[in-house]
């Protein structure tokens, strides 16, 4: 790797809460904003409404360089690259990953233009390789004013369990606890305050996307996240918040999953457990009722049966 003087490098192998409501003004999904969570250290909110025009993403700035949380879509690339010049002049030296999905990782390729080093955890590879190169060539087709003749850019560098990047200004510590949203999911912790990016482990409203996830492992890394000393959480979609979103996240799916394993031992069918199924608190907290999210419905049914809904 280039330009590492003066920097330390480290590659490792190494309660359940209510929630306000969804009128509370938690996240406002028109809304893109800016905000400098500490001294260096910024996060931007991107709308979901009416548009979906990407994910959340953040910037830390050292001493000489930027890293960057997430590169998001092409277009959403240029934007924040803009959003950061207003902020310092130093060069993007690293863009991070949280995983592979078009809203977190296409914009890849306008980083790369810039020299930028792009990370991601080493169980990401294979879904890089596969789905993501399929997905950013599927956008390719439906999106050509926007993706035009870019070529996908896959991370250069690929750690196992930890990646510690600390100038002795500031500390990001990238984590993968284990398979989440997707099996390389991974967080970027700054310990000096008290701050995480979670990329979609953990969500602030209903964007628990399940098609590639293992929700019983999530559950498990949502514990692991929540041992973590954090005073604001950043995450991949809506707004910013306290560590209590963790338990409202980890809530959702121990809750889905008691659900759909009581509908099975009632010898319900999978529709008759869509059409039943009722976790009010969840629409207080996202706007949007349970059954609805379908999809998540029919892939812990998939996981708790081994049988896959039909399509």
């Amino acid at each position: 790797m280039h330009k590492q003087r003066g920097l330390i490098l480290v590659l490792t192998t190494a309660v359940i809460v209510g929630v306000a409501g969804f009128a509370s003004g938690w996240f406002v999904p028109t809304e893109t904003t800016v905000t400098e969570l500490a001294p260096g250290v910024w996060f931007r909110k991107t709308q979901t409404k009416p548009e979906f025009i990407g994910c959340n993403q953040g910037w830390v700035i050292f001493k000489d360089f930027v890293l960057v949380v997430d590169a998001n879509f092409p277009n959403q690339s240029e934007v924040i690259i803009r959003e950061i010049r207003k902020t310092t002049d130093k060069p993007i030296r690293y863009v991070f990953d949280t995983h592979y999905h078009g809203d977190h990782a296409d914009g890849n390729v306008v980083f790369d233009k810039l020299g930028a080093v792009i990370i991601a955890s080493e169980n990401n590879r294979q879904l890089f390789d596969t789905n993501g190169i399929a997905g950013f060539e599927k956008s390719q087709k439906e999106k050509p004013d926007e993706y035009g003749k870019l070529k996908y850019k896959k991370p250069d560098l690929w750690f196992p369990k930890k990646l510690v990047i600390d100038d002795g200004t500031q500390r990001v510590e990238l984590i993968h606890f284990g398979h989440a949203h997707t099996a390389g999911d991974a967080i970027a912790w700054l310990p000096k305050h008290g701050i995480a990016f979670t990329g979609d482990s953990c969500v602030n409203g209903a964007f628990n996307y399940t098609g590639d996830s293992d929700t019983e492992s999530w559950i498990r890394v949502l514990t692991e996240l929540g041992k973590l000393p954090i005073k604001q959480l950043a995450p991949g979609h809506g707004d910013p918040r306290d560590k209590k979103l963790i338990a409202v996240q980890k809530r959702y799916f121990v809750e889905l999953r008691q659900a759909v394993q009581q509908g099975i031992d009632d010898g319900k069918s999978l529709e008759e457990i869509k059409s039943s199924i009722s976790l009010p608190w969840y629409k207080e907290w996202t706007g949007v009722d349970v059954q609805e999210r379908t999809e998540n419905i029919e892939h812990v049914y998939g996981e708790l049966t081994g049988k896959k809904a039909a399509k």
